[in-house]
């Protein structure tokens, strides 16, 4: 009898998601996979399988990656100091050298190659195969001074959208590094978020999820329980005039409501050591994050909003 019972409710669970799975069949979906998130093996494993989940019932998920501790990892090794200023990585010629080998190339490959092992399609869009993102150098602004130069660091003015839907349009899921390349082929490292927001905005995307070991905007940020299911634009915005939005969470969702204002549908913060996460932000009414969407009229209502 409990069996059965076990069976019903998966069977329950499965009409639940059905809804949503019809609601965003044929979208696009980007996928920012932090460095934090890749570290753990057995959550990017479970991430991945949601993925491929994703792609299998008719949804177009992009992937784009940073790499932070891997990349920390490896100028250990070479023993060079890292060097930030406001949440960017000072990157020299040396520095440049070392994000491209482990983030273009090993991590790029590795998720392209674990996808692929765990039964999906995925093409790894890089330097050496095809890169489809292009940019500039970023000068670093500060107030009453001048801009200010973190070495060969860019931001995204352009993406290659034809590539990339090529890829979904054909069932395989797209792996994008958060490196840009310029008009005279110099190479740049791209904050991950920022290269992740550009991608969406260029496809189009109905949401962008921004994965990493955070669960989502909190009333109290001590407190895993207070996360905030849903915000609208101006809640999120008085949130942050109110304080209860602070710290590093404040660039983030400022992040995700420059996205809604360029056409993205909804914008996910989702804590990725949670197993399926993903699968439960997207295909459960409830959710397990916070989505941030630009007004209750342009979106349904989520059970648990405040």
């Amino acid at each position: 009898m409990n069996e059965t019972k076990e069976a019903i409710a998966k069977a329950d669970t499965l009409i639940e998601a059905m809804g949503w799975i019809r609601k965003f069949r044929g979208k696009t979906t980007v996928i920012k996979l932090g460095g934090s998130l890749m570290a753990n093996p057995d959550a990017m494993q479970h991430t991945l399988m949601d993925i491929i989940f994703m792609e299998t019932v008719g949804m177009r998920p992009v992937v784009v990656h940073g790499g932070g501790p891997s990349i920390n990892k490896a100028m250990e090794a070479a023993a060079i100091e890292p060097v930030w200023v406001k949440g960017r990585r000072v990157t020299d010629s040396k520095t440049l050298e070392i994000v491209e080998q482990t983030l273009a190339y090993a991590l790029n490959e590795q998720l392209t190659n674990d996808i692929e092992r765990l039964g999906g399609r995925a093409m790894n869009l890089n330097f050496r195969t095809t890169n489809v993102l292009f940019g500039e150098k970023l000068w670093l602004d500060e107030p009453g001074s001048e801009p200010m130069d973190l070495g060969f660091v860019g931001h995204v003015t352009r993406v290659d959208r034809q590539t990339i839907e090529a890829l979904t349009y054909t069932e395989q899921i797209p792996i994008i590094p958060s490196m840009c390349l310029d008009s005279n082929g110099q190479k740049y490292n791209v904050n991950g978020d920022t290269a992740a927001m550009a991608v969406a905005e260029a496809l189009g995307a109905e949401k962008l999820i921004f994965i990493s070991d955070v669960n989502g905007v909190r009333r109290d940020k001590s407190d895993p329980n207070s996360v905030i299911h849903s915000l609208t634009a101006s809640e999120a915005r008085q949130l942050i005039q109110d304080g209860i939005i602070a710290g590093g969470m404040i660039p983030k969702v400022e992040a995700c409501l420059s996205t809604l204002d360029r056409g993205v549908g909804k914008v996910h913060i989702i804590d990725g050591q949670v197993r399926h996460s993903l699968l439960l932000e997207i295909y459960t009414t409830a959710g397990i994050g916070t989505e941030i969407i630009q007004s209750r009229q342009s979106s349904a209502i989520r059970i648990g909003q405040t």
